[in-house]
């Protein structure tokens, strides 16, 4: 171990500090020129890019900073001979460890809209009832790694089950790297249990899909013609307080074309729905336009197939052992407790490097 040299190979982080000092030095320098005060959306845009590239320059930063001082710790105990700072030192490794991971993961989040916002759908597939409660278990899952994680959260749209649990649920998680990360998420799940619906203890394999979208930024433009869309109201069947259960301000706009439906019911205001719901719209057109172009669709939506068995991405079992098991990069945690709540950065992580890999 040695004084750091911030542009080494050797850290394995392909990040280019003055690279990234230069371009924001150039987008700053390009929003202060006068003309660019009347155009608010290309203000917009250069703010995030700037923003982005910021926040990775203080994480690397800080990340070569900390590493400086558990050198000067270790040499500093190694001269005075000791021994009650190794435990501290230790401690400070695991950390640095820790963070350095995770901003080497960060650094394979170099997709157009990786660093976007992540719009999530769930759906109950086989499994009836129980797959209603897995629906209901994952948006647990995923709403804790949010918020372990400092993003934001919000449910959009949400159909209960009939019985338990929940049909199918939209939400937005919020932060840089939110659709990076999420789009791990794109599959099949399957939960294998003894079913709490099931008198008699009887062990049930259940399957719920997630697809993933990135929220599109406010300057993204689409042409859709008007006589195109079919928009129904509806009352919110979430939660909200009465205002929502007594008025029909929910929304659902359908894209007659190609049958992509997007719906909002979590706003009070019947046109904030409508303009959220344009935007999922929007976003999920925009898929399907890259589809179109690549012309494969796992390379978009991921392996989203039909919501049973032989479709699955990751296994959850909690009977008759307890594991989960991502079946693309056979990644996996026998605590499947901490698993559902909200502990899968190690799935997230090994999807990363396994889909770089096989780019």
């Amino acid at each position: 171990m040695g004084p750091i040299r911030r542009n080494s190979p050797k850290w394995g982080i392909h990040f280019d500090v003055a690279d990234a000092a230069s371009k924001i030095k150039e987008l700053t320098e390009q929003s202060a020129l006068p003309d660019m005060w009347n155009n608010q959306e290309e203000m917009r845009k250069i703010q995030r890019q700037i923003k982005s590239l910021q926040t990775q320059t203080d994480k690397f930063e800080n990340l070569c900073s900390d590493y400086e001082d558990i050198y000067t710790l270790a040499q500093l105990g190694i001269e005075e001979q000791d021994e009650s700072v190794v435990s501290e030192v230790q401690k400070m490794a695991d950390t640095f460890i820790q963070s350095y991971e995770n901003m080497r993961i960060a650094a394979l989040l170099d997709g157009e809209y990786d660093h976007s916002n992540a719009i999530i759908t769930l759906h109950s597939g086989a499994g009836g009832t129980e797959a209603c409660d897995w629906v209901s278990m994952l948006l647990r899952m995923y709403s804790h790694w949010a918020e372990k994680s400092g993003y934001g959260f919000d449910t959009l749209d949400i159909l209960p089950g009939e019985e338990a649990g929940i049909k199918s649920v939209t939400f937005q998680i919020d932060g840089e790297n939110a659709y990076g990360y999420m789009r791990s998420e794109k599959g099949v799940h399957r939960l294998v249990r003894i079913s709490p619906f099931d008198a008699s203890g009887r062990r049930h394999t259940s399957f719920a899909s997630c697809d993933v979208m990135p929220e599109l930024p406010d300057d993204f433009k689409m042409e859709i013609n008007p006589d195109d869309l079919q928009i129904d109201t509806y009352r919110s069947s979430g939660a909200g307080g009465q205002h929502v259960n007594k008025t029909e301000s929910a929304i659902r706009i359908t894209h007659k074309p190609t049958g992509v439906v997007a719906a909002c019911q979590n706003e009070r205001s019947q046109f904030k729905n409508r303009d959220r719901a344009m935007k999922m719209l929007m976003a999920k057109l925009n898929v399907l336009k890259q589809q179109e172009q690549m012309e494969k669709l796992q390379n978009i939506r991921g392996e989203v197939k039909d919501i049973a068995w032989g479709s699955q991405i990751r296994s959850y079992v909690f009977h008759p052992y307890s594991m989960a098991k991502d079946h693309r990069t056979n990644a996996e945690s026998g605590n499947i407790q901490a698993v559902m709540d909200g502990n899968i950065d190690l799935f997230m992580n090994a999807y990363l490097i396994w889909s770089k890999r096989n780019a």
